[in-house]
């Protein structure tokens, strides 16, 4: 059963990109590359060296506040599919996950989805960040991934 406020806490934005999807998944699933595609203002920095190849492993991010953020992968396809839990670091998360899948058009095209689910959000500290992070701002880390890949 699904309640339609449980509905309203899932926002998600797509649009086609041209690039292959293998190099569109790059930029996702490698961390360091995640700030200089974030369109939600909200990723400083991450280090190098921890690209996610499996579901189960955590990757460190630190946000433009300065606090440092463990992400575990929930979900991972490779070259598909990659999602991720945000915690603060030794604590469980609170409940919000970020997810991109990546479909492959053509050689040469591809349509990304990004998506922000809090409806198992259980922080109330977190609720006002959370109903900030729009259909527009999925939509503009969309905007910047596509100008990124389409460098190439």
């Amino acid at each position: 059963m699904t309640d339609s406020n449980a509905e309203s806490r899932i926002v998600s934005a797509s649009r086609e990109i041209a690039a292959p999807a293998h190099e569109i998944f790059e930029l996702i699933a490698d961390p360091a590359q995640q700030s200089r595609w974030d369109g939600n203002d909200n990723l400083a920095e991450a280090p190098t060296g921890q690209r996610v190849s499996r579901a189960g492993e955590v990757f460190t991010m630190t946000l433009t506040t300065g606090a440092v953020r463990h992400n575990r992968v929930v979900e991972f396809e490779e070259g598909s599919r990659i999602a991720w839990l945000p915690a603060e670091p030794d604590r469980q998360p609170p409940g919000h996950l970020w997810r991109w899948e990546v479909e492959p058009m053509s050689e040469a095209r591809s349509r990304v989805t990004h998506t922000y689910d809090w409806s198992q959000l259980s922080d109330p500290k977190r609720l006002e960040r959370a109903r900030a992070t729009t259909t527009g701002k999925l939509m503009a880390s969309l905007d910047n991934l596509a100008r990124l890949a389409e460098e190439h």
